[in-house]
């Protein structure tokens, strides 16, 4: 990862646009909607750092050199991160490609070094993302406290987080009824009752292209990762990665079993086969037990 991707909250923020022309009003359009102070400056207020001052982002647009020095000095004393339209040496971030859903926000940058390859890649993924989706961020956002207070047990409240995300609740969130949205969500709620743990195999050799969706999906939704050094580093970076670590030599069949009663989801990346009394002791745990092994190659 070349560059580390960042959400600035908008909320009361102060966004100086310094200069004129196309490229500082495609910024100022980043900002329709948005609940942030746009401020614009296109004379020699430009060059005072007190323009700055209080500012979260700054973005420079002119096809004067003298004016675009004058305004990057000004803002860097302010210590305001800051952005040139089309200079990318004098960046200290870069503008990604976005996908606006409200409160769900998608973005998709190069580092500048290809802004076209950006906007394509945005076009593809704005496709799968619903026009309803920040809706349903906005209701679990709305029920945070109650989840909170009803699943207090983390690995818990991730499972009916992720089973809700795809339930009747959300539905009716993208269709805009967000009243029964919130009913269909306390119900579910009131429903939930513990789920059991899981301890998945997901071979972990590589090459990644050939590991399956299932697998690929139980690494995106584990609880707890145990990642041997040997590990595909491809297929490492599928894994969840706030999801919790065990390191390979504290994971004995005793440890992991453990794990899944506890009700979490456990998913281990093999590149041998384990032995056969650990394999009698996962098959004689009564947790489910999942192997994902590689697709075949044809």
């Amino acid at each position: 990862m070349d560059a580390f991707p960042a959400f600035f909250p908008l909320a009361g923020a102060k966004i100086v646009i310094a200069g004129s022309g196309e490229g500082a009003e495609a910024k100022a359009r980043l900002f329709d909607g948005s609940p942030a102070r746009l401020v614009r400056v296109e004379d020699a207020q430009a060059y005072l750092p007190a323009t700055y001052a209080g500012a979260s982002l700054v973005f420079i647009a002119s096809a004067d050199d003298l004016f675009v020095q004058a305004a990057v000095t000004a803002a860097r004393a302010a210590r305001v991160p800051v952005n040139v339209v089309d200079r990318p040496p004098l960046c200290d971030f870069t503008t990604p490609a976005v996908i606006d859903r409200g409160e769900v926000v998608a973005a998709v940058g190069t580092g500048g070094a290809s802004p076209m390859l950006a906007t394509l890649l945005r076009n593809t993924i704005e496709t799968r993302i619903p026009e309803g989706t920040g809706r349903i961020a906005a209701l679990f956002r709305r029920m945070q406290d109650e989840v909170r207070e009803a699943l207090p047990e983390l690995p818990r409240r991730r499972a009916f987080l992720r089973q809700a995300l795809e339930g009747p609740a959300a539905d009716a969130a993208v269709a805009g009824n967000m009243e029964a949205a919130e009913a269909l969500l306390r119900r579910a709620l009131s429903e939930d009752a513990p789920q059991p743990g899981r301890l998945q195999f997901v071979a972990g050799r590589g090459p990644a292209d050939l590991i399956t969706l299932r697998a690929s999906r139980a690494l995106a939704s584990a609880d707890v990762l145990v990642i041997p050094p040997d590990a595909d580093p491809e297929i490492v970076g599928m894994a969840r990665r706030d999801a919790e670590r065990v390191a390979p030599e504290a994971a004995t069949p005793d440890h992991l079993i453990d794990l899944g009663r506890q009700g979490l989801k456990v998913v281990s990346l093999i590149t041998v086969m384990p032995q056969a009394e650990a394999l009698r002791a996962y098959a004689d745990s009564g947790l489910a037990v999942e192997v994902m092994l590689a697709a075949p190659q044809i």
